[in-house]
């Protein structure tokens, strides 16, 4: 089972829409297992790891679970893992 990268990114509220998702995969500002991932439409599955750059900082996740909607903070926080 996977889900498209952008899809994936705006329903565990990394980004306020999914255009904005899908700027931020095709310039590049997206790594997953390590590789930076230009297309939007990439396939995500459990447990792989995403590098995003939000501003200054660098935030590394481990995927949990796909989404089904962009829910509330609380349902949507249960999608990720934050890694140290």
């Amino acid at each position: 089972m996977s889900a498209r990268l952008d899809k994936w990114l705006f329903h565990a509220r990394f980004y306020r829409t999914r255009p904005q998702a899908q700027a931020a995969t095709a310039i590049g500002k997206v790594r997953l297992n390590g590789v930076r991932i230009q297309k939007p439409s990439h396939a995500l599955k459990p447990g792989d790891i995403l590098t995003l750059g939000k501003g200054s900082e660098v935030l590394a996740v481990r995927v949990r679970a796909l989404g089904k909607r962009r829910g509330p903070a609380l349902e949507a926080r249960h999608l990720y893992e934050i890694l140290e």
